[in-house]
């Protein structure tokens, strides 16, 4: 249940209008993740620092990403990528009514109904392809789930699951108990987890059921360790933007120069470059190579040398700046804007806009928050 006091600014006043080209364009980023995911290469080379839960391949490619897009005077720019992005079916609920009375000429990119039932079915699918069934039982787990922001979410997913025939609850992960007969809560067997955690390779100590129960191939989970680390670690950005280590890789050349052209310059952080890149920060934006949610993220301009310092301890990429986009509201505020693309290995579900002030992206700006994504009105032929 949405508390409004909490979420007062979960869901701004305002619609983001981007062009059709665009979100076509951000659709084949997409498309080109889960191509080059498949590719032996690549997933050679991006292991070399996962966690070594992420050889464990399950049998699916993980399920539905967020692809976080600025748009630029050049066109998209790829900033990153999220195994377990929030807001899909909480911006779905937005799209019937925006889409009711937006201007003649714009139009939602999909339908609420649409959506909702895609997204469900990629999650289930995800599912499907590990287990080889269909699930009768998901949790969805998440550490504390009703003090998470998003718990709204979770319930809509609940009730999603239950209107595709699947029984759903709401666990946190020690709730749950690996045994001779599987994974289970209190109330019985659990046969898939929709991931909602941020322990992506599931070291903390509250997960060792959760661990067991998936290396032991008993539980479909979605997202899963070996998906984040083959698309969601930052470090990945600077192999999947550097066209002629693709090529070497045997990645379609259609492929390297789209994802060359969309995702900013980007390296990872290391004792030999630290000196050239403090003297360029201010081209650059800093991120925790396995971070989420903005956490521990500098705009160069702004970083003191004191918290420059403190990074050293850490793993981080530089990502050459790529503004976002302004969104100019009443009364002449202006909002920054990110589009968030969801997509599964069938295509796009969703396109959400994020409207902010800050250095990053936030759900405490007045007028901010998600925001529906408004585009040209398709011509007919």
């Amino acid at each position: 249940m949405s508390d409004p006091a909490v979420h007062a600014h979960l869901f701004s006043r305002y619609a983001l209008f981007v062009d059709r080209a665009a979100l076509d364009a951000m659709g084949r980023v997409a498309a080109a993740l889960f191509e080059v995911a498949e590719n032996p290469r690549y997933r050679e080379r991006v292991l070399q620092w996962a966690p070594d839960i992420a050889t464990h391949y399950p049998g699916s490619a993980g399920g539905v990403l967020g692809l976080d897009f600025h748009l630029t005077v050049d066109g998209p720019r790829l900033i990153e990528v999220n195994t377990n992005p929030g807001g899909l079916l909480l911006n779905a609920v937005l799209l019937d009514a925006v889409r009711s009375c937006a201007p003649a000429a714009w139009t939602t990119w999909t339908t609420a109904t649409e959506a909702h039932s895609a997204a469900v079915a990629a999650w289930l699918d995800d599912a499907r392809q590990q287990s080889g069934r269909a699930p009768s039982r998901v949790a969805i787990v998440d550490s504390a789930p009703r003090e998470q922001f998003l718990y709204p979410e979770f319930e809509l997913y609940a009730d999603a699951f239950r209107e595709h025939g699947v029984d759903c609850v709401i666990r946190a992960p020690e709730d749950l108990r690996f045994g001779p007969e599987g994974l289970a809560d209190a109330d019985g067997p659990i046969d898939m987890v929709y991931n909602r955690l941020t322990d992506f390779a599931l070291e903390e100590a509250s997960h060792p059921d959760l661990r067991q129960a998936y290396l032991a191939g008993d539980v479909a989970l979605t997202p899963h360790p070996r998906a984040h680390a083959l698309f969601a670690d930052k470090r990945n950005l600077a192999v999947l933007g550097d066209a002629a280590l693709l090529g070497g890789f045997g990645v379609d050349a259609g492929l390297t120069a789209l994802l060359a052209e969309v995702i900013p310059t980007t390296v990872e952080v290391v004792p030999g470059n630290r000196d050239a890149l403090w003297a360029a920060r201010n081209g650059y934006f800093f991120k925790p190579a396995a971070g989420f949610g903005s956490r521990g993220s500098y705009r160069g301009d702004k970083l003191t040398r004191r918290t420059w310092e403190s990074m050293a301890s850490a793993t981080y990429i530089a990502q050459a700046f790529a503004p976002p986009s302004m969104r100019i509201v009443h009364g002449g505020q202006s909002l920054k804007a990110d589009v968030r693309c969801f997509a599964s290995e069938a295509g796009v579900l969703l396109f959400a806009a994020r409207l902010y002030q800050g250095q990053t992206t936030n759900m405490r700006t007045p007028g901010g928050g998600f925001a529906a994504v408004l585009t040209s009105s398709r011509i007919e032929e």
